[in-house]
């Protein structure tokens, strides 16, 4: 089945562009007897938050980032096996799975959705989720974000039908600099853009803390987990990503610097970003599943999702234990 997410001739680029990613960050000491872990990132969140807390220190496997925009990018790479893991909000992970990318959830991080919302300009007319009902209103990034969760919630919520707005799906820096030049009205985004606009004066008609649990999810490909020796080591890598999100709680600014300095955002808006970033980790549960698995449901009645998801088929939870 074909992944809906991206047109093969921009996945051609996204491959070249990834290669010369891994070219760049890649360990100048790997050893080659080490097995090496791709890290698949958004806006180089997970990436700063395990550099900064120091968990990454003596680590026995060669570690490389790969960073994409938004999820959509992310699991075509993962789909291709051009990255060991991969880290995203729900829907991401249920469209993946959806059109067949083989993976496996095994760890969950917790939100309080605040960095996922809908905004307007400034001076829009636009004051309530209401006031969408025959606009057009842009998603980040590509079919099956956390944003067009946010949308379709927020659009019931208000006693709106999907059919109610006109929705267009565009990459987060493509819409960034559209809603900047004032070419978007309504926009459904997700931090670090979101924090970006605010800054600039965007407003919020609602955010995802009002509409549904907020959940990001660290998974692994099948193939990665087949491999004895990646397996350990993404086992192994999942534990520090605990470690390092109690760190961030205890040391919020020292978290929000170094997201500034790797991400060349002021501190302000970074200390914005980390402020509304996960509150805590933990191995996927009953509980995470159930509500996955709601969140697909209700999209496969959409008739969005190809096929039916059971997301228990596709999760660990005993994966930190062992």
């Amino acid at each position: 089945m074909h992944y809906p997410f991206m047109p093969r001739s921009r996945f051609c680029w996204l491959a070249g562009l990834l290669g010369l990613w891994l070219t760049l960050t890649g360990s100048p000491h790997a050893n080659a007897a080490e097995p090496t872990l791709v890290i698949g990132d958004q806006a180089r969140i997970l990436r700063s938050l395990l550099e900064t807390s120091g968990v990454l220190q003596g680590i026995p496997y060669t570690l490389r980032w790969a960073n994409f925009q938004g999820a959509a990018p992310l699991f075509e790479a993962q789909r291709a096996d051009a990255v060991d893991t991969s880290y995203a909000g729900d829907l991401p992970v249920i469209q993946a799975l959806a059109g067949g990318v083989k993976l496996t959830i095994i760890l969950t991080e917790t939100g309080t959705g605040k960095g996922n919302a809908i905004i307007v300009p400034a001076d829009s007319p636009l004051k309530r989720v209401n006031d969408l009902k025959g606009q057009q209103v842009v998603v980040s990034s590509a079919a099956g974000s956390i944003s067009q969760n946010l949308l379709y919630l927020a659009l019931q919520q208000a006693g709106l039908s999907r059919q109610d707005a006109t929705i267009r799906f565009v990459l987060p820096t493509d819409a960034s600099a559209a809603f900047s030049s004032g070419q978007i009205r309504a926009w459904a985004t997700f931090d670090p853009y979101l924090a970006v606009a605010e800054e600039n004066g965007a407003r919020q008609l609602t955010d995802a803390s009002h509409l549904t649990p907020s959940f990001s999810f660290l998974t692994a490909t099948t193939a990665s987990l087949d491999d004895p020796a990646k397996r350990q080591a993404i086992r192994d890598f999942a534990r520090r990503v605990l470690r390092a999100r109690e760190w961030a709680i205890r040391h919020p600014s020292l978290y929000a610097q170094s997201y500034a300095k790797l991400s060349q955002l002021p501190y302000r808006t970074a200390q914005l970003i980390t402020s509304r970033a996960p509150s805590g980790s933990r191995s996927v549960n009953a509980s995470d599943i159930a509500s996955l698995q709601a969140t697909a449901d209700r999209f496969y009645g959409y008739g969005i999702l190809p096929e039916k998801v059971q997301v228990s088929d596709h999760a660990a939870p005993d994966f930190l234990q062992k």
